[in-house]
């Protein structure tokens, strides 16, 4: 209760010194001084925070690579940062997911690093409204947001609106509420840049569960407008009912405006789903998604609604990675935003599974980023190469792409990420040693639904006694348990796309069954690498 108490008021705390503090005058400016001057930003960040911490668990990885300071600078210097992070990551200076979470140590060339999350927190963040990840690998990690990173949100703001040719449509929020402050950012920066939200939705929870953080979030936005912001009350959808959504977009249209969402992806597509179903025109509107992969599937329902999307990805620890401009119409692609990130490859075993992928490690560059992070595995894959269009993103500088990013070892859907080490444990030592079974007879699949990622628990019927309300409900708990009871719960208790089936799991290719594999349909994989 006390660290729920600190956390309210640290976001209302941010939400004050927010309001407070003026936007920068030129955000253009803003945005190329930091694109050339990337290297010595993150070498004087890494000098005050990592190099003058001899405990600092990249220093002493930089010390058994041994890479002094002046090393470092030096190589940067003559070789360029990504040719020097690319030889750093082959000597041990990186980090695994699970490594940064504190769920693996952090061992190398024999030797024990201690860390924790809390090691690699940046000492130089200030200030500035908390945010919460969706409970990837753990219950979730509490992230600081600097008031200068909202601020130099700000200016990317504007630069992708330029790109999108938004500028005139109206602001729609289909975010969830606290303890995400994904909605409640979101509302805010629309304020600050005089077009704010007209509305906001969010999925239904019950009163039971989810009454708590409507009252919350309902305060804190009741305290921003007596702050002159203009932040709408969050509406509740009824549960898995997003036609509200489409009927507010046409009650728009026949006033002659077209509208922006910014939402998850697969939010997204139900709302464009429900278009469709009830003869609905929402053509014009503009949907901007994260949080997870904007596959084929998903942008062909968006699309034949009528209307137009473009994907944002960002990774709460690292920041914002890559966004979408109007040519990347295909492939999951987006620039990447070199002046916020710096980013290498390596082939990669993941968690699970037996191939290897292109794993993406990031480096967060800006000095108010919420984490130090060089090389830091997040779970991600992709091509790096450079972009072949000529828009807005390319002319002013960014001219490499990220193309079809996707997760592996995880599973992401409805805003939440659930990832292949913590469900390997329930798949293949829990359930069996509560439902009977053994390793292999309960496997995981995502597969691409019409409207949105479904994801089903497919379980041996060879085990006596099961039903699928058991399966559910033993998984469930565990899920609770592993990710903390609100996420999970407004997560996938209330998702029409979770299915239990009593069938036996998928064999791969290789006639093995695993307990945690990407398949499609017909049990192909469906994200390849």
């Amino acid at each position: 209760m006390l660290s729920e108490a600190k956390f309210y008021s640290g976001v209302l705390q941010g939400v004050r010194e927010y309001l407070r503090t003026p936007p920068h005058p030129d955000p253009e400016a803003v945005l190329r001084r930091q694109m050339e001057h990337r290297e010595e930003t993150l070498l004087t960040k890494l000098q005050s925070t990592v190099f003058q911490d001899p405990d600092h668990p990249y220093a002493q990885m930089f010390k058994l690579a041994g890479c002094a300071y002046a090393d470092l600078e030096a190589s940067v210097r003559r070789r360029g940062l990504e040719s020097t992070l690319q030889e750093l990551l082959e000597a041990g200076v990186c980090l695994s997911h699970d490594e940064f979470k504190g769920k693996q140590p952090v061992v190398r060339n024999g030797r024990h690093i201690p860390a924790t999350t809390d090691s690699f927190r940046n000492p130089l963040v200030r200030g500035g409204m908390t945010g919460m990840t969706s409970g990837s690998r753990s219950r979730g990690t509490r992230v600081p947001h600097d008031t200068r990173s909202r601020l130099y949100r700000e200016a990317w703001q504007v630069l992708r609106y330029r790109e999108w040719q938004v500028d005139r449509h109206l602001p729609v929020a289909l975010n969830p509420i606290l303890p995400s402050t994904t909605g409640l950012s979101f509302c805010l920066l629309q304020s600050r840049l005089g077009r704010p939200v007209r509305r906001w939705f969010t999925a239904g929870d019950s009163v039971k569960r989810g009454g708590h953080y409507r009252l919350m979030t309902g305060a804190i936005v009741g305290a921003s407008r007596l702050m002159g912001a203009h932040v709408p009350f969050p509406a509740v959808l009824p549960p898995n009912d997003f036609s509200p959504v489409a009927e507010w977009i046409v009650g728009c249209k026949r006033r002659g405006m077209n509208c922006l969402v910014n939402a998850f992806t697969s939010p997204a597509v139900r709302v464009a789903s429900a278009a469709i179903q009830l003869g609905l025109d929402i053509s014009g509107t503009v949907f901007t998604v994260a949080g997870e992969a904007l596959t084929g599937a998903k942008r062909a329902v968006i699309e034949a609604a009528g209307a137009e999307v473009y994907s944002y990805y960002p990774i709460s620890e690292v920041g914002g990675v890559g966004v979408a401009c109007r040519q990347m119409k295909t492939d999951n692609c987006v620039h990447l935003c070199h002046d916020r990130v710096a980013v290498v490859q390596k082939r990669t075993r993941p968690p699970v599974g037996d191939r290897e992928v292109d794993a993406l490690y990031f480096t967060s560059l800006q000095t108010f980023s919420p984490f130090v992070l060089i090389n830091a595995e997040m779970g991600d894959a992709g091509i790096i190469e450079p972009a072949a269009c000529d828009c807005l993103f390319s002319r002013f500088g960014f001219r490499w792409q990220i193309r079809g990013v996707y997760s592996y070892g995880k599973l992401t859907g409805q805003g939440m990420t659930l990832v292949g080490t913590d469900i390997l444990r329930i798949l293949e030592q829990t359930l069996p040693a509560q439902l009977g079974g053994a390793p292999g007879d309960f496997q995981l699949v995502e597969v691409e639904g019409s409207a949105q990622t479904e994801i089903v628990l497919r379980a041996s019927p060879r085990i006596q006694g099961l039903t699928p309300e058991r399966v559910r409900e033993c998984f469930l708990k565990e899920l609770r348990a592993c990710f903390g009871g609100s996420l999970a719960d407004r997560t996938w208790r209330h998702a029409e796309g979770f299915e239990v089936m009593i069938a036996e799991p998928f064999a791969t290719s290789t006639g093995k069954i695993l307990p945690l594999h990407l398949l499609g349909k017909q049990g192909r994989p469906l994200h390849a690498p």
